[in-house]
């Protein structure tokens, strides 16, 4: 677990990484279309998987890309047994492929997907219906052909193994028409004289046809009502059978399935061949990474005199741009100096022609000011004037008084006035008032 608080190093992040992936995914089947393919002067062979939505780069070791039977080309589809990994140099998420399969598209594969479909919906294949093994098992069933050579590499493997177990034969056909039938019977009969721990049913490798027999539904229906545990070593590692899928432990080999059934036996002895094969892939992905890394530094490495002549041809390159640089930027700054300077001449004030107008101007400037407050006195005086003619106090200074009835309004005409009417006379100074005796409305001349 790392700690969020320590900085890693890249090369220690991929390594990490790389061992996660390693470590959570296990070897399995991936399908897809074989793409950009290339083959390195090494041996080992490059390409990607890819279908509608991704792809991902996939490398075959030299060692592994020997043992295909035909010749790789883009476009073509296949099954492909990888192991999830990282390619740390350059932190690129890559499947180091194992083996290859072409992707059957035939009479039997599509009845092969159509039962295995089947099963699988009815739950033959169920995780949770599957039963463990007997970690140490006394005596081992064996159902297969009395000539085949798996059965002789079974024994082989059982005697070197765990020599003291006991081993039993079922025989059976393993190949032909009637060949289902015969190793339904054989389970069948395994599980009724019940002397045994555990089957294991095993068969060489061959093409579809040659391992159809145990593909038929009557070999699933024997294994699913056997009350024993069974593993299935039917075929090589890429061959694959509804027998696998229905067994409750599927070998890759019929070799393996002995090691499977004797593993608690050999414990101790498989630890110290877990840990030499462990150490002999270690040393062989490391050649294989090295190989790898030497693949890609191929790829770009370049002659030494070839990096000289394009370093001087980009160096004659920067130096004609840096010249066209500088004498496109003494030109701009010329120009923008000469501009300049003739805008600066065009500003220049002419004060000897204009300070002889400037004088007559101040001249006129003073006489106007001068006419016009002038102006304005006597505009003031006959305002002031005429504002003291018409000055109502002025007018009862001499004489005149203001009448205004009881309601307060104005009294202009004598006709508005009857006898006995109380009036309200405004003087110079202060105001009376006044009974009317009587009124006509008769103008005559005012005295003075």
């Amino acid at each position: 677990m790392l700690d969020p608080a320590n900085v890693v190093s890249i090369s220690e992040l991929n390594r990490l990484a790389r061992q996660s992936l390693e470590r959570e995914f296990p070897l399995l089947w991936v399908a897809g279309e074989i793409s950009n393919l290339t083959r390195a002067a090494s041996g080992h062979v490059y390409f990607s998987l890819k279908d509608e939505a991704a792809q991902a780069r996939c490398v075959m070791f030299r060692s592994r890309a020997q043992s295909i039977p035909w010749r790789l080309e883009n476009g073509q589809q296949v099954e492909a047994r990888a192991l999830v990994s990282l390619y740390e140099p350059r932190g690129d998420f890559q499947l180091n492929v194992d083996a290859l399969r072409r992707a059957g598209q035939g009479r039997l594969f599509e009845a092969f997907a159509r039962l295995k479909a089947r099963l699988e919906a009815e739950g033959l294949f169920a995780t949770e219906r599957k039963r463990a093994l007997p970690r140490y098992p006394h005596r081992i069933g064996i159902i297969s052909s009395p000539q085949a050579a798996a059965l002789r590499d079974v024994l082989a493997a059982l005697k070197r193994r765990a020599p003291h177990l006991t081993a039993i034969l079922y025989p059976t056909l393993v190949q032909g028409d009637s060949a289902a039938e015969d190793i339904a019977r054989a389970i069948a009969m395994a599980c009724q004289r019940n002397e045994c721990d555990l089957l294991l049913i095993v068969r060489g490798g061959g093409s579809i046809e040659d391992l159809w027999a145990f593909n038929e539904e009557v070999v699933a229906r024997a294994i699913l009502a056997s009350p024993l545990p069974i593993v299935s070593g039917v075929g090589h590692e890429t061959d694959t059978t509804i027998t696998d899928y229905v067994a409750d432990l599927r070998a890759a080999t019929p070799t393996a399935a002995a090691e499977i059934a004797t593993q608690g036996w050999h414990e101790g002895v498989g630890r110290i061949a877990d840990l030499a094969t462990a150490l002999a892939r270690a040393m062989q992905y490391r050649v294989a990474r090295q190989q790898q890394g030497l693949d890609h530094l191929s790829l770009r490495l370049i002659h030494p005199a070839t990096r000289l002549a394009r370093a001087r041809d980009r160096l004659a390159l920067l130096g004609s741009q840096l010249d066209a640089s500088v004498t496109h930027g003494l030109r701009r700054h010329r120009d923008r100096m000469n501009r300049a300077a003739l805008d600066l001449a065009r500003a220049v004030p002419r004060t000897e022609q204009r300070s002889g107008r400037v004088g007559i101007l101040a001249q006129r400037l003073s006489a106007a000011i001068r006419g016009q407050q002038q102006r304005r006195m006597n505009s003031l005086d006959k305002s002031a004037a005429a504002l003291a003619h018409l000055n109502p106090e002025a007018t009862l200074a001499r004489g005149f008084s203001i009448v205004r009835d009881a309601t307060g309004r104005l009294v202009t005409n004598a006709a508005n006035l009857q006898a006995g009417q109380t009036v309200s006379l405004y003087l110079a100074n202060g105001e009376a008032e006044a009974s009317i005796l009587n009124s006509n409305a008769d103008h005559r001349p005012i005295a003075t």
